[in-house]
């Protein structure tokens, strides 16, 4: 198992990670981490494009089941019989935002490792192929932070009010049915997040942001296409029993 782990998954990572470093980013290991997270998430596009079609599939669900409660509010049998079949049509599997979150998981993971272990001259020969040149001394400041460094509280922070910011965005659509539970995880998530960042060194926080920042383009952009497409395919919700109120 640990044959598999640094052959096909810590050296591959490893050995991209340095011909991003040599060849795209100027001899900076932040911006080669931000690379390789782009490149990572353009790899998992069709999963992420998936995942945010069932997130726009769930919020048209929700409003349907709202409009479904006020039309048939006097007939409980029937009323839970249309939410039943309008949950059966739109049904939603998670498994592509599942996969999305595990490899992302993994990529946190692999990184840590290559902090761990070191990225001097000598550990680096030890695991580079022949094809990918050797890059020297790694610079790992990125505009005067170090990567490698914890308890970085600017970075931390920053994922954190980005959090705190797009679950905001989110609820306030749904204010008028909000509870406790909606406020905990307002405040608690971002917080937990923040500070699981700020124990663990700071390039854990600069590729989680890069993430972020590329799901929130993926989402804003994908959900006038998905918004639409659903829009046309909405069923008509039944009107006979609006008269019988």
């Amino acid at each position: 198992m640990l044959t598999i782990w640094n052959n096909f998954l810590y050296q591959p990572l490893f050995n991209l990670l340095i011909w991003i470093y040599n060849n795209w980013a100027n001899e900076n290991l932040g911006w080669a981490i931000i690379y390789l997270t782009v490149i990572l998430r353009v790899a998992l596009l069709p999963l992420s494009l998936v995942s945010e079609y069932n997130r726009v599939r769930n919020e048209e669900l929700f409003h349907e089941i709202k409009e479904l409660e006020k039309v048939y509010q006097n007939d409980e049998v029937l009323k839970k019989q249309e939410i039943r079949n309008a949950m059966k049509k739109r049904r939603v599997q998670p498994w592509a935002k599942v996969a999305v979150l595990g490899v992302q998981a993994l990529v946190l993971v692999l990184l840590y490792q290559v902090f761990l272990r070191g990225i001097t001259g000598e550990k680096i020969l030890k695991i580079l192929y022949s094809s990918i040149g050797f890059p020297g001394v790694i610079n790992t400041n990125f505009y005067g932070f170090e990567l490698a460094a914890t308890h970085d509280l600017i970075w931390s922070g920053a994922v954190g009010l980005f959090l705190l910011a797009e679950i905001y965005l989110k609820l306030r659509k749904f204010k008028d049915k909000l509870d406790r539970r909606d406020l905990a995880y307002f405040i608690l998530f971002p917080a937990m997040v923040g500070a699981i960042l700020w124990v663990l060194p700071m390039v854990k926080a600069l590729f989680v942001l890069t993430s972020l920042i590329f799901s929130v383009f993926i989402n804003r952009v994908s959900r006038i296409f998905f918004e639409a497409a659903l829009k046309r395919k909405l069923v008509k919700l039944p009107q006979k029993t609006k008269t019988a109120e």
